[in-house]
């Protein structure tokens, strides 16, 4: 499958970008988030400053978080940079818990997993996983029972 203005970057993982694609992120927390600093973090993601991506799912976990979504275009029409986006959400919920809880580092990893879905059945998979994650970790019965599942359509 050939991508359009395909590039990749380095920082301790290597990510991939490219134009009007889906990718799918996931980072770990450093200890496992209480609900009210679950949707700290959702609500940061769901809201970055301005229009910068398109979200079609988030699942804030205790332990781990994972999203699928595509970057907006900027101004200048080049996309935004997802980790840029992330991370800044990180530190937005990070500084927020931090100041509530007095520890001295964010509850995140510094860095996202973040990959390229290349087709439907690929995101299909992951939109299932990411579905029914809150079930799997035994914290609902139901997925719509866990409100920091938040689905794109589902408002």
């Amino acid at each position: 499958m050939a991508f359009k203005n395909f590039r990749v970057w380095r920082g301790r993982l290597p990510h991939w970008r490219a134009d009007n694609v889906c990718y799918y992120v996931t980072f770990r927390h450093r200890r496992p988030l209480e609900d009210a600093e679950r949707r700290l973090l959702l609500r940061a993601l769901l809201k970055p400053d301005g229009r910068q991506w398109d979200l079609a799912i988030i699942c804030v976990l205790p332990e781990t978080t994972e999203l699928m979504a595509r970057v907006m275009e900027t101004a200048a029409g080049s996309p935004h940079e997802l980790s840029s986006i992330v991370e800044k959400a990180k530190a937005k919920a990070g500084r927020q818990i931090m100041k509530a809880t007095g520890e001295k580092w964010p509850p995140f990893y510094n860095e996202s997993y973040d990959r390229i879905v290349r087709d439907e059945s690929e995101m299909d998979a992951r939109w299932n996983e990411i579905v029914d994650s809150p079930v799997g970790v035994e914290l609902v019965q139901d997925p719509e029972e866990y409100d920091s599942l938040w689905v794109a359509g589902a408002d």
